[in-house]
C-alpha cells in the first residue's frame, strides 16, 4: 500500500483536529505535523517534505497570512512539489485554486467520502506516474534488446561491360587512375580492372575513405603509408607505387592527415 505523509496548515486548531480525524481513517495517510501560520507552515514543509499538504486558503485570522501564495513560495525552494489539497468552506475559491494547480479541493466540514475520493485520486495519479516511468524504462531497454545489430554492408562496386558483371569489394581498392574516358582500378592484390567511366564519375559517387588528390588519381586513405608534403607524393602500403597529389586537391590531403590524427594516434 502506497503511503502518503501529510501536513495540515490551518489557522483554526479545531479544523486541524477535524481534518486529522478524518485522515486517520485511511491507513495510506501518515500525519507529520500541523501549523497555524505562514512562517511555521513553511518551516515544517521544508523540513519534512511531505507528500501532501492540506491547507486553508481563507483563514479567519488574517495575521496567519495563509493563502494560495504559499504555493508560490514552495516553488522557490522545492524541486519536487507536494500535492496541495485545499480545505476551505468557500466553494467560490475553487476556480482560483485550480489556477494554482492544486491537486484537490475539499469543502469544510470534510466528509469521509470526500477524503476517500481524494485518496483514490492519489493512488490513480501515483499509479499512472509509475506506469509512465516503467514504460519509459522499458522503451529505453527494448531498442537495445530487440533491434538487431545490423553491421554496415561493405560497398560493392559492379563493373559492367557487355553483359559481364565484375563485383569488387570497395575496401580492396587501393586507388583509381584516370585513363582518358575510362578509369583503371587497382586492387590490393596488384590486379587492375578497367571501368568505362571517367574519374570524375567515381569522384561524384564515392565517399570516405576515397579522396581525389590529383587530376588523375583517387586514393583509398586506408592504404596510405606515407605522405611527403615536400615532394607532393603519397606512398602506398606494401607497394613501391608513388602517387602524386596536386595543389588543387591539397585540402583533401589535409583532411586525410587530420583523419589520421583523430584516430588512435601517436606522433613521435
Amino acid at each position: 500500500m502506497k503511503k502518503y505523509s501529510y501536513i495540515i496548515i490551518d489557522d483554526n486548531a479545531e479544523s486541524i483536529l477535524e481534518t486529522k480525524t478524518i485522515a486517520e481513517g485511511f491507513p495510506e495517510l501518515t500525519f507529520l505535523a500541523s501549523a497555524t501560520n505562514y512562517p511555521k507552515a513553511l518551516q515544517l514543509v521544508l523540513e519534512h517534505k511531505p507528500s501532501l499538504i492540506f491547507i486553508e486558503i481563507d483563514p479567519k485570522d488574517l495575521s496567519s497570512n495563509l493563502s494560495l501564495y504559499f504555493i508560490n513560495e514552495l516553488y522557490r525552494y522545492l524541486s519536487v512539489m507536494p500535492k496541495i489539497i485545499v480545505t476551505t468552506s468557500k466553494r467560490e475559491l475553487a476556480y482560483e485554486a485550480i489556477q494554482y494547480g492544486v491537486f484537490d479541493y475539499l469543502l469544510k466540514p470534510i466528509l469521509q467520502i470526500d477524503m476517500l475520493k481524494t485518496v483514490l485520486k492519489l493512488d490513480k495519479a501515483t499509479l499512472e506516474t509509475e506506469s509512465i516511468k516503467i514504460r519509459n524504462e522499458i522503451n529505453a531497454v527494448i531498442p537495445v534488446l530487440q533491434k538487431p545489430q545490423i553491421a554496415e554492408q561493405p560497398l560493392t562496386i559492379c563493373i559492367k561491360s557487355y553483359g559481364d558483371y565484375r563485383y569488387l569489394n570497395a575496401a580492396d581498392i587501393t586507388y583509381f587512375q584516370a585513363d582518358n574516358n575510362s578509369t583503371d582500378i587497382y586492387l590490393n592484390t596488384g590486379e587492375m580492372i578497367t571501368a568505362f567511366k571517367t574519374l570524375k564519375h567515381f569522384e561524384n559517387v564515392l565517399t570516405y575513405p576515397f579522396f581525389r588528390i590529383h587530376n588523375s588519381y583517387i586514393i583509398n586513405r586506408n592504404y596510405i603509408a606515407r605522405i611527403h608534403s615536400g615532394n607532393s607524393i603519397c606512398y602506398l602500403k606494401n607497394s613501391t607505387k608513388k602517387i602524386p597529389f596536386s595543389k588543387t586537391y591539397k585540402s583533401n590531403i589535409d583532411l586525410i592527415i587530420t583523419d589520421f590524427i583523430i584516430g588512435n594516434y601517436l606522433e613521435v
